[in-house]
């Protein structure tokens, strides 16, 4: 399923994190997948329906202003579900800001998607790194950027292909979560959880305690991420 180029359906977004791919990042989660994984931290991104609406030259503009960041990481939902509007955000991001880079999660491997629409193949040549594949419950590892192990971490360019490399070779362990609290009091965190049923463990202890959050998570639902 693909949306229009100029708008996309977005279910969250974070400008600073350091958890969900190299340095600081900004995340966007779209609003959408076709695939239904088992064990999916991020049930309410999967429905088409219920995201926001976000124009992509406004989406655009947030980007290219977070200066003190080095890119974004696209998750959801499925990215590669509204690849066009993806691909056109990156150009315009890019536009003014030539170097920014661009990591994606995907249900899909990798040669799949390089079988895929134009729209798809298009989003694929602007990525720098990919974590492909579902999220496999049975094979869940505290693995860097991934949730389980028959993802991959692909280096798409040469930006991180040293990175990639090191962490394959040497430090391929989770990075952790990031955990905030907000003005309002409502709880969230993002980042790929080191150990399953991560999320319904925190929720059951925060209600054992009285607390009833708004709890928002990870890069995608099927990659417990």
């Amino acid at each position: 399923m693909t949306g229009p180029a100029d708008t996309l359906s977005v279910a969250r977004t974070v400008d600073r994190c350091t958890v969900l791919g190299p340095g600081v990042r900004a995340v966007v989660w779209v609003q959408g997948c076709p695939l239904r994984c088992t064990g999916c931290v991020a049930a309410e991104t999967l429905p088409f329906e219920g995201g926001t609406p976000v124009a992509v030259p406004e989406l655009a503009d947030r980007l290219a202003a977070l200066t003190d960041v080095e890119g974004v990481t696209l998750s959801g939902g499925e990215p590669f579900a509204q690849a066009e509007a993806l691909a056109a955000l990156l150009d315009a991001v890019r536009e003014r800001r030539p170097g920014f880079t661009a990591m994606a999660y995907s249900g899909f491997r990798h040669e799949a998607l390089r079988r895929g629409t134009p729209a798809r193949r298009a989003l694929l040549g602007r990525l720098d790194l990919l974590v492909d594949g579902p999220y496999a419950a049975t094979r869940h590892a505290a693995l860097r950027w991934r949730g389980s192990a028959n993802q991959r971490l692909l280096a798409l360019t040469g930006r991180y292909a040293e990175l990639v490399a090191r962490i394959t070779a040497e430090d391929d362990t989770s990075v952790g979560i990031e955990v905030s609290m907000g003005a309002d009091s409502s709880f969230s965190w993002a980042g790929v959880p080191p150990v399953p049923g991560f999320r319904e463990t925190l929720e059951a202890r925060l209600e054992a305690r009285g607390f009833a959050p708004r709890t928002e998570s990870v890069p995608d639902g099927r990659r417990t991420s």
